[in-house]
């Protein structure tokens, strides 16, 4: 992230009246929070703002905690606004159908933290040091001098804390907590994200995790685990794609594995990779191989083929260990 970045982004947020948020489809706690916490911050600042992502425009029933008073639906999106904003989309593509609003806006200030975002904006706020979109967004509204109340500190404690694993992933630095510690003296509850988005899943999802770790597979010698989840776990579950998050981080919980992915079917032959490395592999790397981004530690992916072609491509990319 370069000052004049910041400096630019700082000023456009600031002289515009009318702001049109945007995340990537499939929200998670940091595109969500980030982009409910700036936009409900600019709206007590006397912006007219509105937010939204692409379809399924649904939000994860594990943030509906969140003030979500600004999203609209994408098709309510006016198609050339002068002001848009996106947050922890790391391509213009990851907008789904908004990315035709982000070709079309008089200005776009894209503001992410994945280190594999080459910018798609005028003005590109892109800190591959910051733990989490959330966190730049609280460096603006320092900027701005707008104030956190605990509505907003909510949503951006939300992304805080989902994007670092509950502060415990590599990517937590001094300024995350600082940053954390300041939404909670600013009213945020801890407790009550951690019960939403930690404690709380359908019954079905205990059929779908059953399912994908009765499937899991390791190679050792790559120090790889993985496991897959079906179009039809999720029909017998009776569940969303969404509430199959976490699933990843329980099939990761192998000791002797250094590399864990988890392949989605979305269609037939179209499936979706989570990708988690416990640091020595830049799985991040993989991902952009395979079409994708994120980051060193967690990435991810969409593959056109079967689940066990986008397992073996993977597994291609990861060298035996002596």
């Amino acid at each position: 992230m370069t000052s004049d970045a910041f400096a630019a982004a700082v000023s456009a947020l600031d002289t515009a009246e009318q702001l049109v948020l945007a995340c990537h489809v499939g929200p998670d706690g940091d595109a969500l929070g980030s982009m409910l916490g700036l936009g409900l911050a600019a709206r007590r600042a006397g912006k007219h703002v509105i937010a939204s992502f692409g379809t399924p425009f649904v939000v994860p029933a594990a943030y509906r905690f969140l003030n979500t008073d600004l999203l609209v639906a994408p098709s309510s999106v006016p198609p050339a606004p002068e002001l848009l904003v996106t947050f922890d989309a790391g391509s213009a593509d990851r907008l789904g159908e908004l990315a035709g609003v982000a070709s079309k806006a008089g200005t776009v200030v894209v503001i992410d933290h994945h280190v594999t975002n080459t910018g798609f904006g005028h003005v590109n706020l892109i800190d591959a040091g910051a733990a989490a979109t959330a966190e730049i967004v609280v460096g603006l509204l320092d900027a701005l001098d707008w104030e956190i109340d605990e509505v907003i500190a909510m949503a951006l404690l939300t992304g805080l804390v989902t994007d670092t694993g509950r502060f415990q992933y590599s990517n937590t630095t001094p300024r995350t907590l600082r940053a954390a510690a300041r939404m909670v003296e600013a009213g945020a509850r801890p407790e009550v994200i951690g019960q939403y988005v930690y404690e709380e899943t359908p019954f079905g999802y205990l059929h779908a995790a059953g399912a994908v770790l009765a499937r899991a597979q390791l190679d050792a010698s790559r120090r790889f685990v993985w496991s897959v989840l079906t179009i039809e776990d999720l029909k017998d579950a009776g569940i969303s794609p969404n509430d199959t998050d976490p699933l990843i981080d329980v099939v990761r919980t192998a000791a002797e594995s250094d590399v864990a992915l988890l392949v989605k079917e979305v269609d037939r032959g179209r499936v979706k990779g989570s990708l988690r490395s416990r640091g020595r592999v830049d799985v991040g790397a993989i991902a952009v191989a395979l079409g994708g981004g994120g980051h060193h530690n967690a990435a991810g992916f969409t593959f056109d083929g079967s689940a066990e072609e986008a397992v073996e491509a993977v597994r291609s990319r990861l060298d035996p260990i002596e």
